[in-house]
Protein backbone atom coordinates (compact mmCIF):
# COMPACT_ATOMS: atom_id res chain seq x y z
CA UNK A 1 0.00 0.00 0.00
CA UNK A 2 1.42 3.34 -1.07
CA UNK A 3 0.72 5.80 1.72
CA UNK A 4 1.32 8.78 -0.57
CA UNK A 5 -0.43 7.68 -3.77
CA UNK A 6 -2.93 10.56 -3.66
CA UNK A 7 -0.24 13.23 -3.16
CA UNK A 8 1.00 14.80 -6.41
CA UNK A 9 4.04 16.48 -4.84
CA UNK A 10 6.46 14.28 -2.89
CA UNK A 11 9.84 15.14 -1.42
CA UNK A 12 12.34 13.09 0.58
CA UNK A 13 14.56 14.47 3.34
CA UNK A 14 17.07 12.77 5.63
CA UNK A 15 16.67 12.78 9.39
CA UNK A 16 19.77 14.56 10.69
CA UNK A 17 21.57 13.68 13.93
CA UNK A 18 20.90 17.21 15.16
CA UNK A 19 17.13 16.82 14.60
CA UNK A 20 16.93 14.75 17.79
CA UNK A 21 16.00 16.19 21.15
CA UNK A 22 17.16 15.16 24.65
CA UNK A 23 14.77 12.18 24.57
CA UNK A 24 16.43 10.76 21.45
CA UNK A 25 13.59 11.28 18.98
CA UNK A 26 13.07 13.94 16.31
CA UNK A 27 12.02 17.21 17.93
CA UNK A 28 8.53 18.41 17.00
CA UNK A 29 9.82 21.73 15.62
CA UNK A 30 11.69 19.77 12.92
CA UNK A 31 8.36 18.49 11.59
CA UNK A 32 7.32 22.10 10.98
CA UNK A 33 10.51 22.75 8.96
CA UNK A 34 9.69 19.64 6.92
CA UNK A 35 6.12 20.91 6.37
CA UNK A 36 7.61 24.17 5.13
CA UNK A 37 9.78 22.33 2.61
CA UNK A 38 6.76 20.37 1.41
CA UNK A 39 4.62 23.51 1.18
CA UNK A 40 7.28 25.35 -0.83
CA UNK A 41 7.72 22.37 -3.19
CA UNK A 42 3.96 22.41 -3.87
CA UNK A 43 3.86 26.20 -4.21
CA UNK A 44 6.70 26.12 -6.75
CA UNK A 45 4.80 23.58 -8.87
CA UNK A 46 1.78 25.91 -9.19
CA UNK A 47 3.77 29.18 -9.25
CA UNK A 48 2.13 30.28 -6.01
CA UNK A 49 5.24 32.18 -4.94
CA UNK A 50 5.52 34.13 -8.19
CA UNK A 51 8.70 34.90 -10.05
CA UNK A 52 9.37 38.22 -8.34
CA UNK A 53 9.06 38.45 -4.56
CA UNK A 54 8.74 42.23 -4.78
CA UNK A 55 5.30 41.88 -6.38
CA UNK A 56 2.28 43.45 -4.74
CA UNK A 57 0.38 40.16 -4.50
CA UNK A 58 1.57 36.96 -2.89
CA UNK A 59 0.68 34.49 -0.17
CA UNK A 60 1.22 34.26 3.56
CA UNK A 61 1.03 31.32 5.93
CA UNK A 62 -2.05 31.92 8.08
CA UNK A 63 -2.28 28.65 10.00
CA UNK A 64 -0.47 25.37 10.56
CA UNK A 65 -1.85 22.26 12.28
CA UNK A 66 0.01 19.01 12.89
CA UNK A 67 -1.16 15.64 14.21
CA UNK A 68 1.75 13.51 15.39
CA UNK A 69 1.20 9.76 14.86
CA UNK A 70 4.51 8.24 15.95
CA UNK A 71 8.00 9.30 16.92
CA UNK A 72 10.88 9.33 14.48
CA UNK A 73 14.43 8.30 15.24
CA UNK A 74 17.83 8.78 13.64
CA UNK A 75 18.86 7.25 11.24
CA UNK A 76 15.89 7.48 8.88
CA UNK A 77 14.54 9.51 5.99
CA UNK A 78 11.12 11.02 5.66
CA UNK A 79 8.96 11.11 2.57
CA UNK A 80 6.49 13.99 2.57
CA UNK A 81 3.47 14.36 0.32
CA UNK A 82 1.51 17.53 -0.36
CA UNK A 83 -1.91 18.02 -1.93
CA UNK A 84 -4.75 20.52 -1.90
CA UNK A 85 -7.54 19.77 0.54
CA UNK A 86 -9.65 22.89 0.13
CA UNK A 87 -9.65 26.11 -1.84
CA UNK A 88 -11.64 29.06 -0.55
CA UNK A 89 -12.07 32.58 -1.87
CA UNK A 90 -8.66 33.69 -0.57
CA UNK A 91 -7.25 30.59 1.15
CA UNK A 92 -5.64 27.36 0.06
CA UNK A 93 -5.43 24.43 2.47
CA UNK A 94 -2.42 22.22 1.71
CA UNK A 95 -2.57 18.76 3.27
CA UNK A 96 0.72 17.08 4.15
CA UNK A 97 1.56 13.49 5.07
CA UNK A 98 4.93 12.47 6.49
CA UNK A 99 6.03 8.84 6.17
CA UNK A 100 9.03 7.17 7.79
CA UNK A 101 11.02 5.51 5.03
CA UNK A 102 12.47 3.01 7.50
CA UNK A 103 9.14 1.76 8.86
CA UNK A 104 6.82 2.74 5.96
CA UNK A 105 4.32 4.20 8.43
CA UNK A 106 2.68 7.60 8.74
CA UNK A 107 4.52 9.62 11.36
CA UNK A 108 2.40 12.78 11.09
CA UNK A 109 -0.26 14.62 9.10
CA UNK A 110 -0.59 18.39 8.80
CA UNK A 111 -2.53 21.17 7.13
CA UNK A 112 -1.04 24.50 6.05
CA UNK A 113 -3.42 27.34 5.28
CA UNK A 114 -2.03 29.83 2.79
CA UNK A 115 -3.84 33.11 2.19
CA UNK A 116 -3.61 35.18 -0.96
CA UNK A 117 -2.45 38.60 0.17
CA UNK A 118 -2.25 42.17 -1.15
CA UNK A 119 0.91 43.56 0.47
CA UNK A 120 0.16 47.14 -0.53
CA UNK A 121 -3.32 47.13 1.04
CA UNK A 122 -2.30 44.69 3.82
CA UNK A 123 -5.39 42.56 3.32
CA UNK A 124 -6.38 39.21 1.87
CA UNK A 125 -7.50 39.04 -1.75
CA UNK A 126 -9.10 36.42 -4.00
CA UNK A 127 -7.01 33.56 -5.37
CA UNK A 128 -6.30 34.16 -9.03
CA UNK A 129 -7.91 32.03 -11.75
CA UNK A 130 -4.35 31.16 -12.90
CA UNK A 131 -3.53 29.56 -9.54
CA UNK A 132 -6.83 27.64 -9.53
CA UNK A 133 -6.07 26.38 -13.05
CA UNK A 134 -2.53 25.39 -12.05
CA UNK A 135 -3.90 23.36 -9.12
CA UNK A 136 -6.41 21.64 -11.40
CA UNK A 137 -3.63 20.76 -13.89
CA UNK A 138 -1.45 19.33 -11.11
CA UNK A 139 -4.35 17.51 -9.45
CA UNK A 140 -6.88 16.70 -12.20
CA UNK A 141 -8.59 14.05 -10.03
CA UNK A 142 -8.77 16.23 -6.90
CA UNK A 143 -12.03 16.45 -5.03
CA UNK A 144 -10.83 19.54 -3.14
CA UNK A 145 -13.70 21.66 -1.94
CA UNK A 146 -13.86 25.00 -3.73
CA UNK A 147 -11.46 24.10 -6.53
CA UNK A 148 -14.05 24.56 -9.25
CA UNK A 149 -15.20 27.99 -8.13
Amino acid sequence: MNLLQEFPVIIELPVQWGDQDALGHVNNVVFFRWWESSRIAYAERINLLGADRSERFGTVLASMKCDFRQQLLYPDSVIIGARIGRVGNSSIHIEHRLVSKQTNTVAADAVSVMVSFDFEEQTSCPISPEIRSAIRRLEPQSKAVGLDI
